[in-house]
């Protein structure tokens, strides 16, 4: 038995957490659950399907959405991609992406996707104790090169423990949240008036290059063109650091 594409979008209709889209081979919307709809500021589904990114994301967003979605058009599988969402009525979160080429007969004919927020750690979990002390030495030193072989020492874990528990309790891998830690940080200084390279080292990046190429893979826009778009409407605001608790 299969379900059809119809069926899961009224699934996830009811996932407030979960933006659930599918695509057609020229990257129109053909399904979009309400989660999408919303936070894109608009009313109705109708005002998502059969149109695409160029229609509905800042310009600096929709370039970037356009070739993630080609390169899932030319058979690539994107999965939990860390991300930086910025939607219209929403303040700037954190999600996970995942898309799949969808294929009729061996070619692919679409694009079906999520991207599910990332939520806060399992602080039940039976190693939260541990893994605070890779968190918290990870928020201390996340500019400097971190070995996940010293990470586990400070757990005490062997280093596939440790990356198996840390992604069950943070939903990321260490060199995810690393990530995560180095692009807020970025964020919150292209508020500022620093120069995009000094930025960049200071958040631990080599030079500018390789800074502007995660922030876009991340954000997706580069440094110059998301200090442009805070300066422009105000409205986003850099997501907020997980603290330790």
């Amino acid at each position: 038995m299969k379900i059809s594409a119809d069926e899961l979008e009224a699934l996830f209709d009811a996932v407030p957490d979960v933006v659930f889209f599918v695509k057609d081979a020229q990257g129109r919307y053909t399904h979009a659950n309400l989660t999408l709809v919303r936070r894109l500021g608009l009313k109705h589904r109708s005002d998502v399907i059969g149109r695409d990114v160029t229609e509905l994301f800042p310009k600096a967003l929709a370039g970037s959405y356009a070739t993630q979605d080609q390169r899932v058009l030319d058979g690539e599988v994107i999965e939990n991609q860390l991300e930086v969402h910025m939607f219209a009525n929403r303040v700037t979160g954190w999600c996970l992406t995942c898309k799949r080429p969808l294929r009729q007969r061996g070619d692919v004919r679409g694009i079906v996707g999520i991207s599910r927020d990332l939520g806060r750690p399992d602080g039940r979990h039976p190693t939260y104790a541990r893994l605070r002390r890779v968190l918290a030495h990870l928020q201390e030193h996340f500019a400097e090169g971190v070995r996940v072989a010293h990470l586990a020492e400070l757990a005490d874990l062997s280093v596939a423990q440790l990356e198996r528990h840390f992604r069950k309790v943070f939903q990321l891998t260490p060199q995810q949240l690393q990530t995560k830690l180095r692009i807020e940080e970025a964020m919150r200084r292209l508020h500022g008036g620093d120069s995009i390279a000094s930025i960049g080292l200071a958040c631990g990046f080599a030079d500018q290059s390789a800074f502007a190429r995660q922030f876009k893979a991340t954000v997706g826009m580069t440094p110059r063109d998301y200090r442009a778009v805070v300066a422009s409407s105000g409205n986003h605001r850099a997501p907020e650091p997980e603290l330790v608790s």
